[in-house]
């Protein structure tokens, strides 16, 4: 599977080759497949299509096929790669690549899972992406953007403690260097940022301003216009990523409620933590059992074993995305508020429980994530809401 064509090998169940067609990756080209496939499918045979990662290039080609009727298997990449390697001479040519997929196909039809690219995980796995992409922006234009104030307003921090906010974009923008500020009248300074600041800004915020830039000292130097012109280059960006920011968000909380999920019902899931979880599992019917889900998510530990000896180790395979998801929840639900009431007293107690027994508190972690992926399969299965263990076990006494 390529972003413009696809290879693709046929092979009967004695691995012999038959055939080999390669297309362009677009709908128009993808009944030459058909066509070339079922010149080979006589005698009632039933053609099966199996595809090296059918959610990434290979998306297309699956729901055309799927929408036809054909039966279509998803090929993880690193069973294709073993089948590559396993040969006594290595190669590697699109050919070889297609035929290596075919016979993972052949050897494992029970096994392999059915490809189900359903269109509105693709599209929130899509929007939370582009959300996650938006963020690394913003997060490095503004990296750039203190790079330049804290050289024109050395004490910026006593006026604006986020760089970011609507407010001070808006003074950066109008007041890039100190020569901006020059014969400004506290009133009028407060008048102009209230308009700005919902009324937050107040004379004495003008003032505090204004004696702050007098208290720097001159920071004007050669070429400053230039200097300038990045400031509010940068803030024309920042602003820009905002407004990209609250559509994308906005698009995620219309999508959110077709997949009928109950996970921000558990204390420290919000909606943010909630789509990732759906972009990284995708339709929880792909995994028979929360085994294959832990599986999926590196959570579940891997046994290394020879002549009845070995030990359960970290898995080092595994989505890391999803993996990070459950283990910084896994942080959330130990954690206490100021008052001392834990978010969660039972997964609380069972932390303090094996910390004090002497195991180490990221394996104790993980060992929560684990019991996390139980959870959560069973809510996104069920679509049932969360239930507080503690309460349930006050409510059965």
């Amino acid at each position: 599977m390529h972003k413009e064509s696809h290879t693709a090998v046929i092979l009967n169940c004695w691995n012999e080759k038959l055939g080999e067609i390669t297309i362009a990756n677009k709908p128009s080209e993808f009944h030459k497949l058909v066509t070339k496939v079922d010149k080979y499918c006589k005698e009632e045979k039933t053609p099966v299509y199996g595809l090296e990662n059918a959610y990434g290039y290979g998306r297309g080609l699956a729901v055309w096929l799927i929408e036809k009727g054909y039966v279509v298997k998803d090929v993880n990449t690193a069973l294709s790669f073993a089948q590559r390697k396993s040969v006594p001479i290595y190669q590697k040519s699109d050919s070889y690549d297609a035929e290596a997929v075919a016979l993972v196909v052949i050897n494992n039809i029970d096994t392999l899972p059915d490809a189900i690219p359903n269109d509105a995980y693709w599209t929130i796995s899509q929007l939370v992406r582009r959300r996650d992409n938006i963020k690394v922006q913003h997060i490095r234009i503004k990296n750039q953007l203190h790079e330049q104030i804290c050289v024109t307003y050395p004490s910026y921090k006593t006026c604006f403690k986020d760089i970011s906010t609507k407010t001070a974009l808006y003074f950066w923008d109008n007041y890039p260097s100190q020569e901006y500020l020059t014969g400004k009248d506290p009133e009028e300074l407060a008048e102009e940022l209230r308009a700005v600041s919902h009324n937050r800004c107040s004379i004495n915020t003008a003032n505090v301003i204004l004696d702050m830039v007098k208290n720097d000292g001159n920071t004007n130097h050669e070429y400053q216009s230039s200097r300038d012109a990045i400031t509010r280059s940068l803030v024309s960006d920042l602003q820009h990523y905002n407004m990209q920011l609250k559509e994308v968000e906005k698009s995620i909380e219309e999508l959110y409620p077709v997949f009928e999920c109950t996970l921000m019902t558990m204390p420290g899931v919000d909606i943010a933590t909630a789509t990732n979880m759906l972009a990284e599992i995708g339709d929880i019917k792909r995994f028979p059992s929360a085994d294959k889900l832990a599986k999926f998510a590196g959570v579940a530990p891997t046994r290394f074993s020879s002549a009845g000896k070995g030990n359960d180790l970290p898995s080092k395979q595994g989505n890391r995305r999803l993996q990070a998801i459950f283990y910084f929840l896994a942080i959330q639900m130990i954690q206490v508020s100021p008052k001392g009431v834990p978010r969660n007293e039972v997964f609380r107690e069972y932390y303090i429980r094996r910390t004090s027994e002497g195991k180490n508190k990221k394996q104790v972690l993980i060992c929560i994530s684990r019991r996390l992926v139980n959870i959560i399969y069973g809510m996104l299965k069920n679509k049932t809401e969360y239930r507080d263990p503690s309460k349930v076990k006050i409510d059965r006494e």
